[in-house]
C-alpha cells in the first residue's frame, strides 16, 4: 500500500481536561499545516471557544441518535454546528466507563459519516489480551462489527486509531515494530473489504506518543499519524508531534 497517498493526521484528545486559557493558547500558538491534518478534540463545552482556530476541531464522542428526548447527549447535527469536522468514537475509556459495545461504536460511526463528518474509530486490546498473544483476534472482532454496519464506500472515509489500552496514560508505548504489526493487520483486514478501502483509510497510533518517540512511530509504513492524549495538553509538545508527522 502506497503510504504517500494518505495525508498524515495528528489528533489531540484532551479527554476531560482543559480550560478557556488552554483554548486561547492553542488558538494563538498552534498553526494549521498543509502537510499534516491537525485536529484538536477538547471537551464539548469548549468547542465554541475555538472560533479563531486555524486547525480542525473534533468531538470526543457523539450520540448515535438524532435530536430528541435524550438527556445529556449530543447529536451529530449539534457537533457539526459547533464547527467539528471529526468525531472520536469507541475510545477505550468510553468502551470501559460506559460499557459501549463494538456494535454501538459502529452505529455512532455510521451516524457521523451520514452527517458528513469523519469518525476516528478507536480499537485496541487490554494488557491481558496482549500477554496471551490474542490482540489480533480481539481487534478483529471490533473491526468486524464496524464492517458489518458500514458499507465499503463509507468505510473508506473513516479514520481508525489503534490504541493499545495497556499503553494509554501509563508511559508505556508499543515499540514501532509492535505498532506496525497491528497497523498492518488492520490494513489487511480493510483489504478484505476492498483494496481501495485499505489504500485510503488512515490508521493512527495512540498510546503515550511523545515528541521523543513520534518520528520513529510515524515512520512505520502503515502508521499514518497519531491520536495523542497527555502530550496534546501543551502546545509545545503537540506542535512537535505534528512536525514529526511531516
Amino acid at each position: 500500500m502506497n503510504k504517500e497517498l494518505r495525508k498524515p493526521l495528528v489528533a489531540g484528545n484532551w479527554k476531560m481536561n482543559g480550560n478557556r486559557s488552554l483554548v486561547q493558547d492553542f488558538c494563538k500558538s498552534l498553526a494549521g499545516s498543509e502537510q499534516v491534518d491537525i485536529v484538536v478534540c477538547p471537551p464539548c463545552g469548549y468547542l465554541s471557544y475555538f472560533d479563531q482556530a486555524s486547525f480542525a476541531l473534533g468531538a470526543q464522542d457523539v450520540s448515535h441518535l438524532n435530536n430528541g428526548a435524550h438527556t445529556g447527549d449530543h447529536s451529530v447535527e449539534m457537533i457539526k454546528e459547533l464547527g467539528c469536522r471529526y468525531v472520536i468514537v469507541g475510545h477505550s475509556e468510553r468502551r470501559e466507563d460506559h460499557q459501549e459495545s463494538s456494535e454501538l461504536v459502529a452505529e455512532k460511526a455510521l451516524a457521523v459519516l451520514t452527517g458528513g463528518l469523519t469518525p476516528i474509530v478507536c480499537v485496541g486490546e487490554p494488557l491481558d489480551i496482549r500477554e496471551d498473544n490474542k490482540e489480533q483476534e480481539f481487534i478483529g472482532k471490533q473491526l468486524t462489527a464496524l464492517f458489518d454496519k458500514i458499507p465499503a464506500e463509507l468505510l473508506s472515509q473513516c479514520v481508525i486509531a489503534y490504541e493499545p489500552i495497556w499503553a494509554i496514560g501509563t508511559g508505556k508505548t508499543a515499540s514501532p515494530e509492535q505498532a506496525q504489526e497491528v497497523h498492518k493487520f488492520i490494513r489487511d483486514e480493510l483489504a478484505k473489504v476492498g483494496s481501495s478501502v485499505a489504500e485510503k483509510v488512515r490508521i493512527l497510533y495512540g498510546g503515550s506518543v511523545k515528541p521523543s518517540n513520534a518520528s520513529e512511530l510515524f515512520n512505520q509504513p502503515d502508521v499514518d499519524g497519531g491520536l495523542i492524549g497527555g502530550a496534546s495538553l501543551t502546545t509545545e509538545d503537540f506542535t512537535a508531534i505534528c512536525q514529526s508527522a511531516n
